[in-house]
């Protein structure tokens, strides 16, 4: 079956699915694996520590494939300059780029009449609104489900996706609890043209940066073994349950303000469980989706699963719409 959309004639992909940007994981290894299964994997931008260690990411990702790829700036929560990171994109002719955490204007502005596809990572219909008007080529729709930052509402996928198709005329990639086919085949359903995923690309073979332990607790979660944090600061985002996010909204109970967290919400904390396994001295991020996770396969195994669910769903609802 042809999985052809917008998304994937835009991106110039096989299968409408991308990769999220994944902070501190998302590098030329699960890029690679993602864009030669047929999907567009990125690159985390901000996350590394300058413009040369992006520039080598990029040259060796360029070197493990010739797919297409993109790369990511979340430019809100890590309070770095992101312009000199941008400038690399450009000058390595990176195919595309998606913005998250932060108004998109300046990278956008920074690409404009580059041959760049420009992704934005929206949380709210009018936000979505306000990306088309920037210039982004389509944007990816997360709701309350997702993992990592989310928006400050409280409003799930289902409702969220057609509620931005129904007001944007570009292309709608939808986020947030999406881990599988069914998942898939309801974006779709939604009127999405794309998928994109975060939580499901940590739990691959490929995804070498994330600690086996943080990829076990990924398996053993149910549906209620997620928490928002950071609320209380205006920057809610999703991660696994555990003593150290129950401390964090002990905190945020206190009502102190950011000084009062920046510890336990910091990158090092974050990589200190993700990187090194040290559960009771950090945090994970995961969506609800997680309950859904049960296998660590290569990320060419996932998406082949996905995409023989999604055919069978297809043809479940062509016999239905024919009987």
């Amino acid at each position: 079956m042809k999985w052809r959309s917008r998304v994937t004639e835009l991106l110039e992909i096989k299968y409408p699915i991308i990769q999220g940007g994944l902070a501190y994981l998302a590098y030329a290894d699960l890029a690679a694996a993602v864009s030669n299964a047929g999907g567009l994997g990125q690159i985390t931008a901000m996350s590394l520590p300058d413009a040369n260690k992006l520039r080598e990411e990029i040259r060796r990702l360029k070197t493990m494939t010739s797919k297409p790829f993109g790369v990511n700036y979340a430019i809100g929560q890590h309070g770095r300059a992101y312009e000199h990171m941008v400038e690399v994109a450009i000058e390595e002719k990176v195919p595309v780029i998606s913005v998250t955490g932060g108004n998109p204007k300046g990278v956008m502005d920074m690409v404009q009449g580059h041959n760049i596809k420009k992704l934005v990572l929206v949380a709210a219909r009018r936000q979505a609104e306000k990306a088309e008007e920037l210039g982004a080529d389509a944007v990816m729709v997360v709701g309350q489900e997702g993992g990592g930052h989310l928006g400050r509402g409280d409003v799930g996928t289902l409702v969220l996706t057609p509620q931005v198709v129904d007001h944007v005329s570009i292309p709608v990639i939808a986020s947030g609890g999406i881990v599988d086919g069914r998942g898939m085949m309801a974006a779709l359903a939604l009127g999405a043209e794309g998928i994109e995923m975060g939580t499901r690309f940590i739990a691959t073979k490929e995804c070498i940066d994330a600690h086996e332990s943080y990829k076990q607790a990924i398996l053993d979660a149910d549906e209620n073994s997620t928490v928002v944090i950071k609320r209380s600061i205006g920057t809610p985002a999703r991660a696994l349950k555990n003593a150290w996010t129950d401390e964090i909204l002990r905190i945020e109970k206190l009502d102190k303000g950011y000084e009062s967290l920046k510890d336990y919400i910091s990158g090092k904390a974050n990589q200190r469980y993700i990187h090194d396994g040290e559960e009771g001295k950090g945090f994970g991020w995961a969506g609800q989706g997680a309950a859904r996770i049960n296998a660590i396969p290569t990320v060419d195994e996932m998406i082949q699963a996905m995409i023989k669910d999604g055919e069978a769903i297809k043809r479940k609802w062509s016999i239905t719409t024919r009987g």
